[in-house]
């Protein structure tokens, strides 16, 4: 049915009216239960949660205006900068969330005065409901999802980026005793400005790039490897090589880790008796700054290398014969049908899970922390060891020195960094 672009009226009437008072298009519409729920929803929050909403986003903006003191030997409470943060934080979440509410009025409004400019009925209460049952199910259904992921995962990360604004820190800004302030870009420039926080931030995120790179690259092609060896037509037992290739991924990797770290102590581990034993010197294998690095890729080798395998010899059973059989009738030699047809099928199948490796393993907090714990010590760093990666000395910052302005700044970039290279990975797959 064709509108008719003069009759607009009750549309505007009604979405006007409840742009003025929410609830009250929906009474103009003659809507009036729901327009008294709409009515009394709005009057409820403004009455009763706009003095907190007020005061939690004046506490966001000044992060609190009197310490903690002890005066004549009692202590005095004071502002607590990172409650009031937190506060600030949920209250403006759910000020965003009442004017959806607030929006979500004003075209419900138009859209039933829509209605009334077509000459058509306006639903009741019960056939609004049953409307909204069958309509809006699945997002009623997704709605505690969203709350939960709201509260739970987005809230989080706001204040994680907040505190980098801040100068949230150990010794001077550690509530209660003391408050904390608004900086801006103040914790980004000390990052880079400051010759040891620059060098310590620039040193490990070398590492944490060298670390990710070469143990998803060296996982790859050991996976594949051990793949092709067991699919190959004169091995026989595969099921046999398979599940013992399989038992490094079943152990949990905490414990195997823990394993590593004594098999490898150079006092009295294992490995170095050994190698004493067959007359050889000790090797330092989590003391010197080189090796440490040379044994954490080894170990991730180790427990890294059994997934890849799984997956890399179910990929290579799909792999079409006849491309093989064509090569084979053309000449081709071993090394050309690996680069030529397993090599490039196997990376475009297999792509995704080497993008979701790589960001796994630079954040790979466990081996990096059980191992090591980022030692051995680096006098030109900053809370950090030889070995830590960018999550490790987060950890670091937070747990041991109270560094949280840092520690979130660090993080930031982190997350752009891990983001922007999916991003354009993915693209990339997309345009192959």
């Amino acid at each position: 049915m064709q509108v008719n672009p003069n009759n607009r009226r009750h549309r505007i009437r009604a979405a006007a009216g409840s742009a003025v008072l929410i609830g009250l298009g929906q009474l103009y519409n003659r809507q009036i239960v729901k327009g008294l729920l709409f009515l009394l929803s709005a009057q409820l929050f403004i009455w009763s949660y706009c003095p907190l909403a007020l005061r939690g986003i004046a506490g966001l903006i000044s992060l609190g205006d009197v310490p903690t003191k002890v005066v004549r030997g009692k202590v005095v409470p004071g502002d607590h900068s990172i409650f009031l943060m937190i506060n600030g934080v949920m209250t403006c979440v759910i000020v965003l969330l009442f004017i959806g509410f607030y929006v979500l009025n004003i075209a419900d409004a138009w859209k039933n005065g829509e209605l009334r400019d077509r000459g058509k009925p306006v639903p009741g209460f019960r056939a609004s409901v049953k409307q909204a049952k069958f309509k809006h199910f699945p997002y009623l259904l997704l709605l505690p999802a969203f709350v939960f992921v709201l509260f739970v995962t987005v809230i989080p990360l706001v204040f994680n980026v907040m505190i980098a604004f801040t100068n949230y820190s150990a010794p001077g800004h550690i509530p209660d005793r003391s408050l904390v302030d608004w900086t801006g870009l103040r914790t980004f420039y000390d990052l880079f400005a400051q010759k040891a926080w620059r060098s310590t931030f620039l040193g490990i995120s070398l590492w944490n790039i060298v670390w990710a790179a070469a143990s998803t690259i060296t996982v790859f092609f050991s996976g594949l490897l051990l793949a092709m060896m067991i699919n190959h037509p004169r091995i026989r037992f595969k099921k046999f090589w398979r599940t013992a290739f399989m038992l490094p991924w079943a152990v949990p990797q905490f414990i195997s880790i823990l394993v590593f770290r004594v098999l490898l102590n150079g006092s009295f581990g294992p490995v170095n008796g050994f190698l004493a034993s067959l007359g050889l010197p000790p090797v330092s294998w989590l003391s010197d700054p080189t090796m440490a690095k040379a044994s954490i890729l080894l170990v991730n080798l180790w427990f890294s290398t059994p997934f890849l395998m799984a997956l890399m010899a179910g990929i290579l059973t799909t792999m079409p014969r006849d491309l093989y059989e064509a090569a084979d009738v053309d000449g081709a030699t071993a090394a050309q049908k690996f680069f030529g047809i397993t090599l490039p099928l196997v990376k475009l199948a297999t792509a995704p899970i080497f993008i979701m490796q790589f960001a796994f393993n630079f954040n790979n907090f466990n081996l990096i922390y059980l191992l090591t714990d980022g030692k051995p010590n680096n006098p030109d760093y900053y809370y950090a060891g030889s070995t830590d990666i960018l999550i490790s000395w987060i950890f670091k910052m937070t747990l041991n020195q109270s560094q949280f302005n840092m520690a979130s700044a660090v993080s930031i970039i982190m997350f752009v960094f891990i983001a922007l290279f999916s991003l354009w990975n993915y693209r990339r797959m997309k345009a192959l």
